[in-house]
This record gives C-alpha cells, sequence and structure tokens, in this order.
C-alpha cells in the first residue's frame, strides 16, 4: 500500500466511490479544495485509490482529521488505520483531533485502538447523533 498526498488525477476516483459526494455537490467542491490545499492524502493498493483523508489546521489551530473514508470494498482491511497513522507522522502540532458521529461504531474502535482519547461532544449536527470529539497528544508543546 502506498500513503501519498493526492493530486487532482485522483479527484475523479475519490468521487466515485464517496457516497456523499455522488450526491452533493458541496462535498465534490470539499475534495477538489482540499486536494488543491495539497491537505487530501490517499491510500493506494495496485495503482488504485482505494481511501482518503483530510488533514487540516481548522480545529484552533491544532492537527485536524476532518475525513477519512474508505472505499466500501476495502473496509476492516487496516487502510483507515494506515492512513490515521500516516497522518499522525504528519501532523505538525503537538495535539490531533477528529470526530465522528456516536453511531458510527467502527470509527470509534479504529480511534480507540489508535490510543485518541474522548474529549467530548457536540449536539445538534446530526439530528439524535451526536459528534464525538477524539484527541491524540502527539509530543509536548515544549517540543
Amino acid at each position: 500500500m502506498e500513503l501519498r498526498i493526492a493530486t487532482i488525477t485522483d479527484a475523479d476516483v475519490i468521487v466515485a466511490f464517496d457516497h456523499v459526494a455522488t450526491s452533493e455537490p458541496a462535498r465534490v467542491e470539499f475534495i477538489h479544495d482540499q486536494i488543491n490545499s495539497s491537505a487530501c492524502y490517499v491510500a493506494v493498493i495496485d495503482a488504485n485509490v482505494v481511501a482518503y483523508a483530510v488533514l487540516n489546521y481548522k480545529f484552533y489551530d491544532n492537527g485536524w482529521i476532518e475525513m477519512l473514508y474508505v472505499h466500501p470494498q476495502f473496509r476492516r482491511q487496516g487502510i483507515g488505520s494506515a492512513l490515521i497513522r500516516h497522518l499522525i507522522d504528519q501532523c505538525r502540532t503537538p495535539k490531533l483531533f477528529t470526530s465522528t458521529n456516536q453511531s458510527n461504531l467502527p470509527m470509534q474502535l479504529l480511534l480507540t485502538t489508535l490510543e485518541f482519547d474522548r474529549s467530548g461532544f457536540i449536539e445538534n449536527l446530526d439530528e439524535g447523533d451526536p459528534e464525538l470529539v477524539y484527541f491524540k497528544r502527539l509530543r509536548d508543546n515544549a517540543t
């Protein structure tokens, strides 16, 4: 598996397997914007993009994994874990945050396995499905 920064040539493949992007133009625009800002990373297997993740610094100037999406046919194979580990290595701040819906048990398990700690929750983003915020300290602030 190759992990790398996405290029614009990856956009159509990402849009094709991201079920939200197939119906929401805003998601397509998001994907293009993240690729253009070098914040989008992809996992490639046999020359095929099978997952993507977005790392930016929009969460109070801390590292923020805004998106992790693995092609449905490639889930539960360690690809999401590998991408997050890669983002941990790439993160330039001492703290890294992400979030997931309370209903997304696979993502919660993944984050727990990677030693992220629950850091709170946000109500009213998705009705009846709170957003759980996770945190991982990567290094001391002095480092």
